[in-house]
């Protein structure tokens, strides 16, 4: 089984792929489309708008959340082709970990000239015993450059 570092890194170079292919100004849908169709290349499992039931009170409820993709029904991908990344963005994925059970997700944002740029890790309750230490530095570090840079 990969670590969640190997399957970031085998998802962001699929994103590239379709960011590279596409370009900037499309709508999610499409980039989502073309995305799971890597993904899937890739050999890996995706499941596009995944639904997110809410649990309250002991009682499940559809209540139209749904995830973009979950790939390897580990790691959420949230979808958008916005002028800016924004904190609502943020909360949305942060719910959907919290709704999922899941650590990790990737916000990734395909309105931009370079996609790395757009894709934001986001990290709840993370423990990847074997990776942790590497993941959590390489986290802290794009957390840091992402803030300046955002200044």
């Amino acid at each position: 089984m990969m670590t969640d570092y190997e399957l970031t890194q085998k998802v962001i170079g699929c994103a590239m792929k379709v960011h590279t292919a596409l370009g900037p100004g499309l709508l999610e849908s499409a980039y989502q489309e073309c995305l799971c169709f890597e993904l899937l290349r890739a050999g890996l499992y995706a499941e596009k708008q995944k639904p997110m039931p809410l649990v309250y009170s002991e009682v499940r409820l559809d209540c139209g959340y749904r995830v973009d993709v979950m790939v390897e029904r580990r790691l959420i991908l949230e979808i958008k082709s916005v002028e800016a990344l924004n904190d609502i963005h943020l909360a949305q994925v942060l719910t959907y970990l919290r709704l999922a059970n899941c650590h990790l997700a990737l916000l990734m944002n395909f309105n931009v000239l370079h996609l790395r740029d757009g894709i934001r890790r986001v990290v709840n309750q993370y423990d990847d015993s074997a990776s942790s230490a590497k993941t959590s530095a390489s986290s802290a570090v794009n957390s840091v450059e992402r803030t300046q840079h955002e200044t």
